[in-house]
């Protein structure tokens, strides 16, 4: 008869995704894993497989746990322009409250892996188009209520934002100033 498994497999994948979203990809080791997780080589692989694969459930978890919510804001019935000033100036407080400076964990992957490793470049792809599609989507509602000018083509500026929201992760890893990221993030809605 099999061993019960003696942990929270959501605790776990937790400890995973803050593993590697603090050392990357490339460098956690498995060791490193099993030190975090607090669980044996043995539970890990026959819970996740391989590396890999806990990478990408990792990605998924940190996807529901913190895109998620921003997306939904995004998509909510009422989302407006003030909705997505928020989203940029509520991202610079946590940068800025981040002594580890960890960034994104999205933002992360696709710096280090976007070119070498297509799984995870595609994975990484879906959660930045969920973004980009989110931003339309308020985009879109503000204009329909008149809070930005008609004549902006929607899709083009959240691509824009989006583009800028990735951009800030990655200026805040190592210049988490408060005013030079509000300085980056006003002249980037300047465009609504």
């Amino acid at each position: 008869m099999g061993r019960q498994k003696e942990f929270n497999r959501d605790e776990v994948l937790m400890k995973a995704m803050q593993t590697f979203w603090c050392y990357g990809y490339e460098g956690t080791s498995i060791q490193t894993l099993v030190d975090k997780m607090g669980i044996n080589r043995g539970s890990l692989y026959d819970t996740f497989g391989d590396k890999q694969s806990l990478f990408h459930e990792a990605i998924a978890y940190y996807d529901s746990r913190l895109v998620a919510p921003m997306i939904s804001k995004l998509e909510a019935d009422d989302a407006s322009k003030q909705t997505i000033v928020d989203i940029f100036y509520g991202m610079i407080d946590s940068a800025v409250t981040d002594e580890d400076r960890k960034g994104c964990l999205v933002t992360n992957t696709a710096v280090e892996l976007g070119g070498n490793n297509p799984d995870s470049a595609k994975q990484i792809a879906a959660k930045i188009q969920g973004i980009e599609n989110a931003l339309e989507k308020a985009l879109t509602q503000a204009q329909e209520k008149g809070e930005i000018n008609q004549k902006h083509d929607c899709t083009a500026v959240a691509r824009f934002l989006t583009c800028c929201l990735q951009g800030l992760r990655v200026i805040s890893k190592v210049n988490p100033d408060r005013k030079a990221l509000q300085d980056i993030a006003k002249m980037a809605l300047s465009v609504l």
